[in-house]
């Protein structure tokens, strides 16, 4: 198993823009081409890989939100089946621990159409979505790291002892740099949305893509390089379903941290170990006045808690109002579609 973890922490980036990408990858992990694409067909068959392709950087070539809904616990079935049949929701989780129970991520090429989605989601739901878009991201997707580390010293704010507790392995962490929106051509949309489905798990994937995109090989690998270097693509390799290797637990944290200090505060949260996600939101008054967010996964719910206080002590925000909602089911859970029609 720690191989495995091992072997997919170093997939989930860099991966090659030549004709043979499985090949180069194979060898630089002891394997042989058809060992890899075997592995990988395997693990997407078992639901534990969600694709392999690119993550966009967030609000660079459309726009995203994330978005709530305060359902009754007996229709968030209902209510959720509904939402996952809009085109622009790329996740829907239920959460405990607020009025606001339903969250969902959508996403379209601009905001025209980004409203036009929630304005349906709202009439399907019988209310309008909280629609908190994103202002500042401080950690986004960088991949989620499976190999484990344990941590040799005494946590001098709880006392808790880290070496009992393992937390992920990762690159080090700085602080994101926003890349600036792109103009894309019709060419680029149409690489993009086939980005979006994913490369296939064939010798050569970047051929196939130039047949469904009618657009020759060396100008997508050329584009995906220039997207990389620009920061466009935030990362190119496997996407995984971390819930498929083991981390089903997850808290979203939220506090109302004052506007002169949220960065501070947040770029701090970022390069916390078990912090997966962080970024700044916009506030809904007097609904939801939370404005900096943070994603904590774990393998078990014993283990979530401490994390949790250390995260609030080492980040200075034990006395900071805040939330967490605790996820308590997955309805759905894929790459964002910016170039999927969204028309209800």
């Amino acid at each position: 198993m720690h191989d495995e973890q091992i072997l997919y922490d170093r997939l989930q980036h860099d991966f090659p823009l030549q004709p043979r990408p499985y090949q180069a990858l194979a060898e630089g992990l002891g394997l042989c081409e058809h060992a890899l694409l075997t592995l990988l067909a395997r693990d997407f068959g078992a639901g534990r890989i969600s694709r392999v392709g690119a993550v966009f950087a967030p609000n660079v070539i459309g726009v995203s939100t994330l978005a709530a809904l305060s359902v009754p616990p007996a229709q968030l079935d209902r209510v959720a089946a509904r939402i996952n049949a809009c085109a622009a929701v790329s996740h829907n989780y239920a959460r405990n621990g607020h009025a606001y129970n339903l969250w969902f991520v959508a996403g379209a090429r601009d905001r025209r159409l980004l409203d036009a989605a929630l304005a349906s989601i709202a009439d399907q739901a019988g209310q309008a979505p909280l629609d908190l878009p994103m202002a500042r991201e401080y950690h986004i997707d960088l991949g989620f790291p499976l190999t484990q580390r344990r941590t040799a010293r005494t946590d001098r704010t709880d006392g808790t002892d880290r070496a009992s507790l393992t937390v992920p392995h990762r690159r080090t962490r700085r602080a994101a740099t926003p890349a600036p929106p792109v103009v894309l051509d019709d060419d680029d949309w149409r690489l993009v949305a086939a980005l979006e489905a994913g490369l296939p798990l064939t010798p050569r994937p970047f051929h196939a893509l130039a047949l469904r995109t009618r657009l020759p090989l060396p100008h997508i690998l050329e584009r995906l390089a220039q997207w990389s270097a620009q920061g466009v693509i935030r990362r190119l390799g496997v996407v995984l379903h971390h819930g498929r290797f083991g981390y089903r637990y997850n808290a979203m944290c939220v506090w109302d941290v004052p506007d002169a200090r949220v960065d501070a505060v947040g770029m701090r949260l970022a390069r916390l170990a078990r912090v997966t996600l962080c970024y700044r939101r916009a506030r809904r008054l007097p609904d939801w006045p939370y404005n900096l967010f943070a994603m904590v996964h774990a393998r078990d719910p014993q283990d979530l808690q401490p994390a949790l206080t250390h995260i609030r002590a080492t980040a200075g925000l034990d006395l900071t109002p805040g939330a967490v909602l605790v996820g308590t089911r997955c309805y759905k859970q894929r790459g964002t579609r910016y170039a999927t029609a969204v028309a209800a």
